[in-house]
């Protein structure tokens, strides 16, 4: 098989520069390469001629035969490559394209279950809090920090990663972080970056309807730390898989929210006090570059955990302690991640992205730490994902919370009565959660019966400004509508 080096050089192909590498033949524009792949879902190649008549210079397309792979045919005087094994190499034909952004600056990696945008937007705000340019990849968006632009998905596909971080580069960032899908590693979306540090948060129950098994899902995580090219690892020690990659993995730095937690190796960082308070909580820590408090405004255990990851990360980059102890108490929050709305007189509302049941159990024990009266907690789940984890997120909410309001979320093809049937299966006495189909009828039925000194939480879809309806997708914000309800007289 030919090198990589080669292929922009094959007969055929344009005297003039190919302009950009693009996936979707609708966006295809004169001068691109168009890339054809065999696709979950749709065969790309169906698309080539609509790609040609859209300008496209070149196409290269996945074939799954071997002996096909660099053969050339044309198509309207447009020459087609033929790739075998397209969807493994793409990222190193971007990356070839676009000049190896990942090694133009230093490339961060988030995985895990929960944690991970969270983790990543305190990572890139905190650099430049510090004075250097960073960006982001991910759930809320990608682009220079506070500058982002909605993505499709968490992460990209192996053309947009790195056209993103050359655009990046070009905009003068020095540090990147990404959030690292399981889909993103199994599909070969990251496959051939260069990560400065990766992280791992945690591993929970999610994605089993495209996983099947939480040992293929965990398998897929680990790809970030074992196959793909990373200089440092660092992992929650507190996660049960955490600890097992630990023991494969001698020189990654083990982050644990526990005082007692035994130092065993080279590189670690670990919480020896945790004082929790309203605004927020302090942490004093002990770690191979030294020990320190740090003053976070981020609520709830599960959010000490993602500060010291972050705080590790930090010092992995050769920021000092004293710098970081004096600068981590003017982190904000995150958009939709335990982001607390208030008024005079009126309930607090939480609003939360959790979706998985351990993230909806972090986020009720998190509210509890902020209230006084009864917890509500009003959630839903998604439809045509994973339908194994509707009762367990039903008894979950039905054992911490006070009040459980059951609605919809993203219901998207499924009948949402059925989905609710299927959270109320997991609970011991359904007859006491309140089921309201429309979730801003539900948000508003929640605001109205909670006494001030109650707390709402509001979970499942934190950030997003949409709801998925059959195949329709309609402006809905759980943001927007709780900050109207509590400015309502």
């Amino acid at each position: 098989m030919q090198r990589l080096a080669t292929l922009f050089s094959l007969p055929g192909l344009p005297d003039q520069p190919l302009q950009r590498i693009a996936t979707d033949s609708r966006k295809v524009r004169s001068g691109d390469l168009f890339v054809a792949l065999i696709g979950h879902q749709r065969d790309g190649r169906e698309f080539i001629p609509q790609a040609i008549a859209n300008g496209a210079s070149a196409v290269l397309a996945q074939t799954e035969f071997a002996e096909r792979h660099l053969t050339i045919t044309t198509q309207n005087n447009v020459v087609i490559i033929y790739y075998y094994q397209l969807d493994k190499h793409l990222s190193a034909i971007a990356g070839e394209f676009y000049r190896n952004p990942s090694q133009r600056l230093a490339l961060l990696g988030v995985t895990g279950t929960n944690g991970k945008t969270t983790i990543a937007q305190l990572l890139a705000q905190w650099v430049q809090l510090l004075r250097k340019t960073a960006a982001v990849m991910g759930t809320i968006g990608n682009g220079l920090y506070g500058k982002t632009v909605e993505a499709l998905n968490t992460t990209g596909s192996a053309v947009d990663v790195q056209a993103n971080l050359d655009d990046f580069v070009r905009q003068g960032a020095e540090l990147a972080v990404m959030e690292v899908s399981s889909h993103g590693l199994v599909q070969y979306r990251v496959e051939a970056l260069h990560f400065k540090t990766a992280l791992f948060t945690n591993l929970s129950r999610d994605h089993l309807d495209y996983h099947h098994t939480m040992e293929a899902y965990a398998a897929a995580k680990f790809r970030l730390f074992s196959e793909l090219a990373c200089e440092n690892r660092i992992i929650n020690a507190d996660d049960a898989i955490g600890a097992e990659w630990l023991k494969q993995l001698p020189q990654a730095v083990a982050v644990s929210c526990c005082a007692d937690y035994k130092v065993d190796r080279q590189w670690y960082l670990y919480a020896s006090n945790i004082d929790y308070h309203e605004d927020g909580a302090t942490i004093e820590f002990q770690s191979a570059w030294g020990g320190g408090t740090l003053r976070s405004r981020l609520i709830g255990s599960f959010n000490v955990s993602n500060v010291l990851l972050a705080t590790a990360a930090m010092l992995q980059l050769g920021y000092p302690i004293a710098q970081l102890c004096r600068s981590v108490q003017q982190l904000n929050g995150v958009c939709g991640r335990m982001e607390m709305f208030t008024a005079l007189g009126k309930p607090m509302a939480i609003v939360d992205y959790a979706h998985t049941p351990d993230a909806l159990q972090k986020a009720i024990q998190a509210a509890r730490l902020h209230c006084k009266g009864r917890l509500w907690c009003l959630f839903g789940c998604g439809g045509d994902r994973d339908s194994g984890k509707r009762p367990l997120m039903g008894a979950i909410a039905e054992r911490f919370a006070d009040m459980v309001i059951l609605t919809d979320d993203n219901p998207r093809t499924e009948d949402p009565s059925l989905i609710l049937h299927d959270i109320q299966a997991g609970l011991r006495q359904p007859q006491h959660a309140t089921v309201i189909h429309g979730r801003e009828r539900a948000l508003q039925f929640a605001l109205q019966q909670a006494q001030p000194d109650d707390v709402v939480l509001i979970a499942g879809k934190g950030h997003e400004d949409y709801q998925i309806l059959g195949e329709t997708k309609l402006h809905f914000s759980d943001r927007e509508i709780v900050q109207q309800l509590l400015l309502a007289e």
